[in-house]
């Protein structure tokens, strides 16, 4: 448990992080148009992160060893792809495709962790549903994210807000502890997990909440590129994520999504 509790000192250093982050990941939003090329988000989100001092921590990641490394500073998901997806090879946008973009930076060796997932011009109005309700998800478990409630209380809001509207909550990657690794624990799970080791919630936690949700079916599978993950049923994912630190009362989201 000790090694999930930040100080005083490690906390202000994060909110500065985070803060980056977000200017970071909120350029990168706003050149989300048809035609654009995710190499080039993928440009303006590092240059904002190392104009203000950080180094994108995504970048060179490995999972294991033998890992191939991740070649660039963002996921740049499109429509049925979940998570993961690299921003090179370039691929232009085009009108009607929403992007989740995942981005991590490292700031004075600590690291924080967001995403967002943007309409390209018009899109359906059942992806646009999509969009919205995975977004309320999130808010559902930042609610429970406060000292005395358990890790599976986040899981348990989001998985019923979800499922409310017909969709998949995906179980196959979870949310995460975050500090001076990318991911720490706890494991945060977007549903319940009745196996999961009860971990309680406690001041000094730095957590990362990210509800990925599906229009159809949960399950997801791997790209032959060994990062890009899909919903095997090809419907359209959206994921939205913040860091967040526990106080006293409740949290502190470090690392504002785009408006």
């Amino acid at each position: 448990m000790n090694d999930m509790i930040k100080t005083a000192e490690e906390i202000a250093v994060l909110r500065e992080g985070g803060a980056l982050l977000s200017r970071a990941l909120s350029a990168a939003a706003a050149a989300v148009r048809p035609g654009v090329t995710t190499e080039e988000l993928d440009r303006i989100a590092t240059q904002v992160i190392r104009d203000g001092g950080g180094e994108p921590s995504f970048l060179g990641y490995k999972t294991r060893a033998t890992d191939r490394p991740f070649p660039t500073t963002l996921c740049t998901s499109i429509n049925h792809e979940v998570v993961h997806a690299p921003a090179v090879p370039a691929r232009p946008l085009a009108e009607g495709d929403i992007i989740g973009l995942d981005i991590g930076a490292r700031y004075k060796g600590f690291c924080t962790d967001m995403a967002v997932t943007v309409a390209v011009g018009e899109v359906g109005k059942d992806v646009r549903k999509l969009m919205q309700v995975t977004r309320e998800s999130l808010l559902r478990g930042l609610e429970q994210v406060k000292p005395g409630n358990m890790i599976s209380d986040i899981g348990k809001a989001v998985q019923a807000h979800v499922e409310k509207h017909g969709y998949g909550v995906v179980r196959d990657l979870v949310g995460h502890g975050v500090g001076r690794k990318v991911h720490e624990d706890p494991r945060i799970p977007n549903y319940f997990d009745p196996h999961l080791k009860p971990v309680r919630i406690v001041p000094g936690m730095v957590l990362c909440i990210e509800p990925m949700v599906t229009l159809g079916d949960y399950a997801v599978d791997t790209l032959p590129d060994d990062w890009t993950i899909v919903a095997v049923d090809g419907s359209p994912a959206a994921h939205f994520e913040v860091t967040v630190v526990v106080t006293e009362t409740g949290h502190d989201i470090i690392t504002p999504l785009p408006v």
